[in-house]
């Protein structure tokens, strides 16, 4: 329990993996900012281990979507010193917190922060917010160390292969993972599946497809911590646009990433050379769309499996991420 009287500062970030990993520069700059303050993050309780991981937080309560004006956080979040919008452009999130009465509010639009800022990376948009607030943050500040989670026999050196995504708009087509997976394995660099529970049919049916034996599917057997020792194992991840591309970015791990209707400039990897990023065409579509974006299925399989194999000789250091755009 926290000391009596001790300052609270309440940060809302009721998103994903992907999400919360591309707060961690902004959750470390509040950190920082407010060293003496119990350090609260309203998010999915499934987060909770790897929100620790961070080093920047003390409490998570379980808190997932603020979507409608009117919604309603739990009773523990109430009344903090300092409360932080990190979850969206609002108002919907902002009033929420709003309504849980802080002393301080900061938020884009409220108390001379900038209008929430649709052109920045995502890592650099919350940066930006506290910056507004005279509150320093670095977004190259992502690294985690890894989770102290001993991951199965079949995941160190192994290339992990992540078919899932949140919506249609952002999976790339099973047979074209499985036709990576495939080569890598022929390349002489295993493949193993992830995914949560819900994915683990599709990671069978790539593995099927791919001639994998069934224990190279780890979909649904790890929870977060599991999957991070996964990631931090292996030797290079390849998925789309989503929260395992941020674990693997977070874990200093090469990767490369298939992106459809984001741009990467919003969502892509940090500027390090281990990283590639594939699309397959610009401009913006639908995240939430209900079928694969056409900029993502522009890419071949025969690209992922190139990029792939040209990580094994990246160097590690600084740099710029490697973008190819198929037009």
């Amino acid at each position: 329990m926290a000391a009596v009287g001790r300052p609270r500062v309440l940060v809302l970030r009721a998103l994903g993996l992907g999400d919360l990993l591309a707060a961690v520069p902004a959750l470390r700059g509040i950190a920082r900012a407010f060293p003496d303050h119990r350090r609260q993050l309203a998010c999915p309780a499934p987060l909770a281990p790897l929100a620790h991981l961070t080093g920047a937080v003390d409490e998570v309560v379980d808190v997932r979507w603020v979507h409608a004006v009117g919604d309603v956080l739990p009773e523990a979040v109430h009344g903090a010193d300092v409360a932080v919008n990190l979850h969206g452009a609002g108002p919907q999130s902002t009033a929420a917190l709003a309504a849980t009465r802080p002393r301080r509010l900061i938020a884009f639009g409220v108390g001379g922060a900038r209008p929430y800022p649709t052109a920045l990376h995502e890592r650099e948009r919350w940066c930006a917010l506290l910056a507004d607030h005279a509150i320093a943050a670095d977004p190259d500040d992502l690294l985690l160390r890894a989770p102290p989670a001993m991951p199965p026999r079949v995941a160190p050196g192994a290339t992990v292969v992540h078919p899932g995504a949140a919506s249609p708009a952002r999976r790339w087509p099973a047979t074209r993972w499985a036709a990576v997976a495939r080569a890598e394995e022929d390349a002489g660099r295993p493949a193993v599946l992830t995914g949560s529970a819900a994915e683990r049919p599709l990671a069978e049916e790539v593995a099927q497809l791919a001639g994998l034996p069934p224990g190279r599917v780890l979909a649904g057997r790890t929870d977060v911590l599991g999957l991070g020792g996964v990631v931090a194992a292996a030797g290079r991840v390849v998925s789309g646009d989503t929260g395992v591309a941020h674990l693997a970015y977070a874990l200093g791990r090469p990767t490369v990433t298939l992106f459809g209707p984001t741009p990467p400039e919003q969502w892509g990897p940090p500027g390090l050379e281990r990283h590639v990023v594939l699309r397959g065409g610009e401009g913006a579509g639908d995240p939430h769309a209900a079928e694969p974006d056409p900029r993502l299925l522009a890419i071949d399989a025969a690209d992922v499996v190139a990029a792939l194999a040209g990580l094994s000789c990246a160097r590690t250091g600084a740099g710029d991420a490697a973008v190819a755009v198929r037009q």
